[in-house]
């Protein structure tokens, strides 16, 4: 080995959390409040430590738009990662087909990823 490795360790505290989720998001703050409809000066005081906290509105949009469970972002419990499907433990992985799929709807607006849908689930 060539030196001790290192554990990157989930974060604890709210504004963390939001953080890595914003980020996991590839979501500047200014980005981030800009979908939400806030102003960026309100997603910077998320992630201050004596800073405001979100409405449950704004945690429940981040947590759908970075994919992060909405219980871990909201209170620190259970895992970060949110898994839609019920058997995720028996599960295969992802593929990489669903992952770009994923990215590339995260990317899309709001009113396009709503079309994108309509269409799958009639096409389906």
């Amino acid at each position: 080995m060539d030196g001790p490795t290192l554990l990157r360790r989930e974060p604890t505290l709210l504004p963390d959390r939001v953080r890595f989720a914003r980020r996991l998001a590839g979501l500047s703050q200014a980005a981030l409040a800009r979908e939400i409809g806030i102003g960026p000066s309100a997603v910077a005081q998320w992630e201050l430590p004596s800073g405001t906290s979100p409405t449950v509105d704004h945690l429940a949009h981040l947590a759908v738009r970075s994919g992060v469970a909405f219980e871990w972002l909201a209170t620190g419990r259970g895992t970060s990662h949110a898994d839609p499907r019920p058997d995720a433990a028996n599960a295969p992985e992802h593929n990489t087909v669903e992952e770009r799929l994923l990215a590339t709807f995260r990317r899309l607006s709001r009113r396009r990823r709503e079309a994108l849908l309509r269409w799958l689930e009639e096409f389906s």
